[in-house]
């Protein structure tokens, strides 16, 4: 038997040593023209995820599966070799890796006030934009790497799909074997799939240095690929090129959290792409909305680790979401399998060497072994339309596993991988099946208990008075016991074959060791849904409640400001019905859901804020004009401001872009829809808005290093009347075109579209509305002239701490403003700041309203428009409107909020007290007439949060697991000067 087992083992090493040729390469020697056929017979083989042949025999020839089954026949040259009831598996498919390439060069840190780069730093005929890395094509960096070849190979995987992971636009993958081959016969395919994500990578440039301006140069892009390809010899862009090229390949496009993953499908469906999207692991967060999508994902296995809650001070920092991350996210898969998501799975990055381990753990948490073997197979080889790979029917490459034991169960141990016919050993095969075995030397026999965990072997006695320790070892066919009694320790060797180890024949002792039953299946329990935990809607503590929605509510005897003709009402009723406000009075006859006595208390609008930065996961970009850039590509409905915000009455609000620019992004405007996702907090049919900025934000007063123009006032006029009029040559270029005839349009390319160029022609046609940060009366007065000599008129005014001086000049441009209450002397602009701003403002005639720009004092806003009656003398009623009804004028949307009128939205606020006092508290919240928050539940809600929180500390704390230092959350607050570089942009921060 040993001389047997010496011989097959020189045969495959033989196999192994032998390279497959280059048809044009020279042969150094003789022609070697061996086909070894190879038969692994007595094997339990999966075909595919669904389908396993037990007691089946497998035939390869040269890198495919000649034949698979049960009672086949094996040829009589073939190399037999007894798996002994080993398992066989299809062979794993990488779906994202930069296996063989060189390793991304590390993007540099963002400093405001750092070294500027304009203009892309790359040689060649390359994009204007660094990020755009279309015309890259893995194949061509391709160098194998052994060492991490067999690290793969040790977790399962026998083909990789390669990319650079650097850049917006990161051009074409390439799909390899993991074999030990040549480069060349190792790629499958050269031109595999098209890759892109929202990260700038190594790009030097400034822009993009935020979520919507990787967006805006994603859209940007496309449509210049879309141009380009119809442009003759203007001039040569090899990545607009590259793009064109790789139109009919598979698109994956990378994300880092949700709600990129949001953001990337509605890119897709802009322009009809039909994409993959190769998410973070954090799906389970808004699985619902995920499914929705309908897209084939590629997710990571990405367990979040626990803070370190270990003691009370650690405790008070580890916030509820990043412990929810730690006691969901190993159920992601099982949350996508039960949601019929079709999904890859691959290992997270950086932590390879625990991916058998961590697939396992997914298993445990639900997510059924067949499910789990398809994520790794057939999916993967659907998304890459390879027929060839992800199952072993016959004509299938001969990539497959062999593990001892179930691989996805603790009992497996991977032992063997075979990539295109090529054997590759990973681990000693044991040669014992777990089971009941009776150990005989001489007269002495114990009966011992042999399990395999993990790839170890383990014995111990089943007479529980027996204190021997056994140790068990192997080496093919070689193997060692050893027997540790108190007195002495015993070593036994010899040979093993169909679960029968024994002494080598002639040699003493005589031993042996023979299976004799198996062992009693211990049930495994299955996963208890009921115990599976909550996600909460919206991923926050306060999600956990649901608020009872009804069609219907009364509420009764309250003091009313209608903020119209009727003023004040006093014992006054309001029902709501279908989200709009449907009658208003007194002693109101009619039948609601639900009643609500309101006596003594106050009902007004709901609060507007019309400058805002809450729930977003980035404020700035860089460009001068960032017009193209959309706040609503930035929406974060989780963001517990939107929540804190309904505590304060507020009920909508304008998304602003920051100061950062002369010309910034297109406005969000949001009602505060806590539950709602993504875009779903979007107002419907709203004007679109704009951001635009004046003074020292724009031409950078303190960055004393910048090069980027403006650098002064002046400077910023000409930034405007220069946009300006490129856009109207802009439109001017489409309206000649749109003028040619059907035939001359066939000989003429069509101009170039500028996303940038049309949101501005929208200021210049009064399609898209104007909301300037401003501060300093002369610049105010020059962007009036400026929009005058352009013929169009600016729509708002924010800050506008000078427009006491100039009060007049705005009622006559027709201009609203939106200002602080009582800021001043925060920097050098505002030092002619007045608290009695507004109220000037209001009296000489203009549309006032006070706003927040600070997510803290959005809370407060009815306070800030109150300090009006004390400064200046303002009416209750009035100053009310500054936070209402005048807010809801500037945005144009006073025909359906902003007042308690019949036909408005229901978006109302019952207050304990007068609402211009400082003892008033929002008691409730209603948004679109549902009830969204109710500070008669916070006890009780902020009970159930404490309890959460307690459960998951116990928990985290009872886990071996290894933990995170815990840390104080990072503050997620936006301001109109905050500039959020890529390094911030991740899920951990976000």
């Amino acid at each position: 038997m040993k001389s047997k087992f010496i011989a097959l083992t020189l045969l495959l090493i033989c196999f192994n040593t032998l390279a497959k040729t280059i048809p044009t390469d020279r042969i150094n020697g003789v022609k070697d023209e061996r086909n070894t056929i190879y038969a692994l017979t007595n094997s339990e083989i999966y075909l595919d995820s669904e389908t396993l042949v037990s007691k089946a025999t497998i035939l390869v020839k040269d890198n495919k599966v000649i034949n698979i089954g049960n009672g086949i026949k094996v040829p009589e040259n073939a190399v037999v070799h007894d798996m002994n009831g080993a398992y066989i598996y299809p062979g794993f498919i990488l779906m994202d890796s930069d296996y063989g390439l060189k390793e991304a060069p590390k993007p540099e840190p963002f400093s405001f006030f750092g070294k500027e780069v304009w203009d892309n730093t790359l040689p060649g005929a390359v994009n204007t934009n660094e990020a755009i890395k279309s015309s890259f094509n893995a194949v061509s960096e391709f160098n194998h790497d052994s060492k991490k070849a067999e690290e793969l190979r040790k977790s399962g995987f026998t083909t990789a799909l390669i990319s650079k992971h650097d850049g917006i636009m990161r051009g074409t993958s390439a799909l390899v074997s993991l074999d030990d081959d040549s480069e060349q016969q190792s790629i499958l395919n050269s031109q595999q799939s098209f890759h892109l994500s929202f990260n700038k990578g190594s790009s030097k440039q400034l822009f993009p240095i935020s979520l919507m301006g990787a967006s805006s140069l994603v859209r940007q892009t496309w449509l210049d690929a879309q141009w380009y390809a119809q442009q003759k010899g203007m001039y040569v862009d090899l990545d607009l090129q590259a793009l064109n090229e790789a139109e009919n390949l598979p698109t994956i496009f990378h994300t880092s959290n949700w709600q990129q993953t949001m953001l990337a499908d509605k890119l897709a469906r802009e322009f009809g792409k039909n994409i993959i999207i190769n998410s973070s692991g954090d799906d389970y967060k808004h699985i619902d909305s995920i499914k929705k999508l309908g897209r084939s994902l590629i997710v990571p296995i990405n367990y979040s680790k626990a803070p370190d809650v270990s003691n009370n001070l650690d405790a008070w920092d580890a916030s509820y979401e990043e412990m929810k991350e730690w006691e969901l996210s190993p159920y992601n898969f099982y949350y996508l399998h039960k949601n019929d998501i079709e999904f890859a799975i691959t290992p997270a990055s950086g932590n390879l060497k625990d991916f058998i381990k961590d697939l396992r753990k997914a298993v445990e948490k639900g997510l059924p072994k067949s499910s789990a073997l398809a994520a790794l197979t057939r999916v993967p080889a659907k998304i890459l339309n390879n027929k060839n790979l992800g199952h072993l029917n016959k004509g299938a490459y001969a990539n497959f596993l062999i593990s001892q034991g179930d691989l996805f169960s603790k009992d497996g141990q991977l032992v063997e991988s075979w990539i295109n016919g090529q054997r590759y050993v990973l681990a000693g095969f044991v040669k014992l099946s777990s089971g009941k075995y009776q150990l005989v030397q001489g007269d002495n026999k114990t009966e011992l208990e042999l399990t395999i965990s993990e790839g170890k072997t383990n014995l111990k006695s089943t007479d529980e008075e027996n204190k021997d320790k056994f140790s068990f070892k192997s080496e093919g066919d070689f193997v060692t016991l050893e027997i540790k009694s108190e007195d002495k320790t015993e070593k036994l060797f010899g040979l093993i074959e169909n679960n029968l180890a024994k002494n080598i024949p002639g040699q003493l002792p005589e031993w042996q060791l023979q299976r004799i039953d198996d062992l009693q299946d211990v049930k495994k329990e299955e996963v208890d849904e009921l115990n599976i935990p909550q996600i909460p809607k919206p991923f926050s503590a306060y999600g956990m409640h649901q608020t009872q929605d009804y069609n219907s509510v009364l509420l009764t005897n309250a003091t009313v400001w209608t903020n119209e003709s009727d003023g004040v009402l006093t014992e006054a009723d309001v029902f709501i019905k279908n989200g709009k406000i449907s009658d208003v009075g007194q002693k109101l006859k009619v039948k609601a859901d639900k009643v609500i006595d309101a006596s003594g208390k106050h009902i007004t609008a709901g609060i507007i804020d019309e400058h805002s930065h809450i729930a977003l996961l980035s404020v700035n970009d860089i460009a001068v004009n960032s017009s193209m850039v959309r706040m609503e590509d930035s929406l974060d409905s989780d963001n517990i401001n939107i929540y804190r915000n309904l505590a304060g009455g507020v009920t909508a609000a304008q998304l602003l872009h920051g100061s950062a620019n002369p010309i910034g992004g297109q406005s969000a405007l949001i009602k505060m829809r806590w539950g709602a996702v993504g875009e779903e907090l979007l107002i419907e049919d709203a004007d679109e808005y704009i951001k635009f900025a004046l003074g020292e934000n724009v031409k950078r007063s303190r960055s004393e290093n910048s090069s980027r123009y403006p650098l002064t006032r002046m400077g910023v006029e000409q930034v405007y009347r220069d946009a300006f009029t490129n856009a109207k040559a802009y439109e001017k270029q489409w309206q000649d075109y749109n003028k040619l005839s059907k035939k001359a349009k066939a000989k003429t390319p069509p101009p170039r579209r500028d996303l940038m160029h049309e949101s501005t022609l929208e200021v210049v046609n009064s399609e898209r509305f104007i909301s300037c940060h401003s501060y300093v009366q002369s610049e105010i007065n020059m962007l009036m002239d400026v929009a005058e000599d352009f013929d169009f008129k600016v729509n708002t005014f924010t800050h506008i701490l000078e427009g006491y001086k100039v009060a007049d000049k705005m009622l006559g441009h027709g201009v609203g403003a939106s200002t602080f209450s009582d800021w001043w002397a925060y920097k050098w602009e505002v030092n002619y700041a007045i608290p009695y701003n507004p109220t000037i403002l209001t009296k000489v005639g203009v549309t006032t309203a006070v706003n927040s720009d600070d997510a803290e004092m959005s809370r407060r806003l009815n306070q800030e428009a109150a300090k009006s009656i004390k400064y200046g003398g303002l009416s209750e009623e009035d100053a009310l409107k500054m936070v209402t009804l005048n807010p809801a004028k500037l945005l144009h949307l006073d025909d359906r909020m902003g007042s308690i009128k019949v036909g408005k939205d229901a978006d109302i606020v019952l207050w304990n007290d007068n609402p211009t006092s400082i003892y008033a508290i929002a008691e409730k919240t209603f948004v679109d007439g549902r009830l969204l928050f109710d500070r008669e539940q916070q006890t009780e809600i902020e009970s159930s949060i404490e309890k959460e929180r307690q459960r998951l500390i116990k928990a985290i704390n009872e886990s071996s697991e290894p933990k995170k230092p815990s840390a104080k959350p990072p503050a997620k607050q936006m301001h109109c000067d905050s500039i959020t570089g890529y390094e911030y942009l991740t899920e951990e921060v976000l």
